[in-house]
């Protein structure tokens, strides 16, 4: 038996996806190249890595216990050997005992799989998944490199046709049309809902309309595409990539209007400001506001000291949040260099956050707005921003939090985490209303545009939806 250096590089890379670490695994698979390897990962089982380790250790505890005779040592104890203890010194650990993790409550709360809308075709995990603004569909992005576009029917669907679920494969190809382009790491929609953009590892960003037909392929690109957003017209697409640019594309050429490169490494995450300006962050730990037509950027914010992993700004373009590895979420402005507020209350990573559509300018004005941010430390938190203080610990996740998301009117936030679970929480008192509990670790989570469904995809490949009316 053999393991080769490809091998083993892409158990690493199922690793980091399988732990959450997605853009480690993305960049790592970059410049590993792993993904040219020969390697099918549909046939790579989940936890090979760990597996193989665990193997190797149990290798290693029998070879202490057995002289070189053949015969066995009896010390007498039952130690458990740890690949970072030495093992003259792990009798005095094993006498520590593990705290049993906190019971999640029930409650009768969590939902049946016969209320449960599971969507599968998908070859490997699904990293993403967007509701349609105006129309009952659904995209998914995965790793089997393909998107697929799902219409979902409604609850008060009348005919049996109009209730089942039907489905468009967007393949994801390179220009020669006859190889797959990996990883779909991405999707957004326009919106009025007609076009789909999606990212891909291959350095690409592809528009389709909503029936699965390529329109355009964006190549400008030199690394995977993490992150794209649609500006509130429909004109510009905006794309960043672990080539550490972001690029502002004309939709109805795609031609590229401008190319930003002010980042030292990858870039991580874009989002529109308003029309025509936009922010971006990147494992540099920096962030800058940009506008097309400006050579310079408009704004840098410093501040985090890790890794800035997601960014969005607030309903009326007026404030920027960021979260970083770093522990902290931020709130920015940019008529000051200093933040408006520093959230120190999370014990680990910060991998993503979302406002709420509430607050001024928003369909929701009398709802104070606030920001949901989703951690490593198994927390959702959600902050109220005007006073500037956290106001509810989402803690029923046992495993890191990697996506939160507010539904239209703000009432309630529903959070995926790698322990499973998809819960959605009331904001009115932080109470956990529904507990859907899949096969294995979620990655992301979306509202449909009715705020009736909610939608969450999983490494086990398949995409599930809950219907809040049930």
């Amino acid at each position: 038996m053999s393991l080769t250096s490809d091998e083993l590089n892409y158990l690493i890379y199922r690793y980091l996806l399988e732990s959450g670490y997605t853009h480690t695994a993305f960049s790592f698979a970059h410049e590993s190249l792993v993904t040219k390897a020969n390697i099918n990962g549909a046939d790579v089982p989940p936890g090979s890595l760990i597996s193989f380790v665990q193997k190797g250790m149990l290798y290693v505890e029998i070879e202490q216990h057995i002289n070189d005779d053949g015969s066995i040592i009896d010390d007498g104890g039952d130690d458990k050997l740890s690949i970072l203890v030495p093992s003259h010194v792990q009798n005095r650990d094993n006498e520590e005992k593990e705290e049993a993790p906190e019971a999640m409550d029930e409650d009768g709360l969590e939902v049946e799989t016969t209320k449960v809308t599971t969507l599968t075709g998908h070859e490997n995990e699904v990293f993403t998944v967007a509701w349609n603004p105006t129309k009952s569909l659904l995209a998914s992005g995965s790793g089997d490199s393909s998107a697929r576009i799902w219409h979902v029917p409604t609850s008060d669907s009348g005919s049996e046709a109009e209730r089942n679920t039907q489905w468009h494969v967007l393949e994801h190809s390179n220009a020669q049309g006859n190889e797959k382009a990996k990883d779909v790491t991405t999707l957004d929609w326009n919106s009025d809902g007609s076009l789909l953009a999606t990212g891909s590892y291959d350095g690409h960003a592809r528009i389709w309309n909503d029936q699965g037909k390529l329109v355009m392929t964006l190549m400008r690109h030199k690394g995977p595409v993490f992150s794209l957003k649609w500006n509130r017209t429909g004109s510009y697409l905006l794309s960043g990539s672990v080539d550490k640019t972001a690029i502002v594309w004309d939709t109805k050429t795609g031609d590229v209007v401008q190319q930003f490169a002010f980042h030292q490494a990858p870039t991580l995450d874009v989002d529109w400001r308003n029309s025509n300006s936009f922010a971006t962050c990147s494992t540099d730990k920096m962030i800058f506001v940009c506008k097309i037509g400006e050579e310079s950027f408009v704004k840098k914010f410093v501040g985090h000291n890790d890794e800035v992993n997601a960014i969005k700004w607030d309903p009326t373009g007026t404030m920027l949040a960021s979260c970083s590895d770093d522990s902290t979420a931020k709130i920015w402005s940019v008529k000051q260099d200093e933040p408006l507020h520093d959230f120190r209350l999370h014990t680990k990573e910060i991998y993503t956050l979302k406002w709420s559509p509430t607050g001024p300018g928003t369909k929701n004005p009398n709802k104070p707005p606030l920001l949901a941010t989703a951690s490593f430390d198994s927390k959702v938190r959600i902050w109220d921003v005007e006073k500037g203080e956290c106001i509810f610990v989402l803690s029923k996740h046992t495993e890191p939090v990697y996506s939160v998301a507010f539904n239209p009117t703000g009432d309630y936030v529903a959070s995926g985490s790698f322990d499973k679970c998809l819960h959605v929480w009331s904001v009115k008192d932080g109470s956990l209303v529904k507990t859907l509990r899949g096969n294995s670790g979620i990655f992301e989570v979306a509202w449909n545009h009715a705020g009736d469904k909610v939608a969450a995809c999983f490494f086990s490949k398949e995409v599930m939806i809950i219907d809040m009316k049930v």
